[in-house]
């Protein structure tokens, strides 16, 4: 079992940085380390992939809606994922999503991912 917890959403103007934050607690497995990702679902629609992590940080793969501006990252001593997000515009404006792959790469697909957390908004108005 694996908890997500993120944090670091808010409201911010078109231009601003943010940085969120994921804790993964586990328990009742072995230790192994599995890659990472964000996704985010805007109002009306279907939540969608952002970026990725492989499981050690060497690998990571991005939307390219999001190239050149967010940056994915973890500290595995930690426990904890980040993304980096600079040069915010409104279309990033959404919920957004750290999930656990159930493997070890920096896979971009939904239905790769087995474990989620609750979502932290990110507004940003123009």
């Amino acid at each position: 079992q694996v908890q997500l917890v993120e944090s670091g959403g808010g409201l911010v103007q078109a231009g601003d940085s943010l940085r969120l934050s994921c804790v993964y607690v586990t328990s009742g497995r072995t230790l192994r380390l599995y890659g990472m990702g964000w996704f985010r679902q805007a109002p009306g629609k279907e939540r969608s992939f952002v970026a990725a992590i492989n499981w050690n940080g060497t690998t990571t793969n991005y939307a390219d809606s999001v190239k050149g501006r967010f940056t994915i990252s973890r500290d595995i001593n930690k426990n904890s994922l980040y993304l980096q997000m600079n040069s915010l515009t409104p279309e990033d404006t959404a919920a957004y999503y750290c999930a656990e792959s159930r493997g070890a790469g920096a896979d971009n697909r939904a239905a790769d991912f087995d474990s989620w957390g609750q979502g932290t908004q990110v507004t940003v108005s123009s």
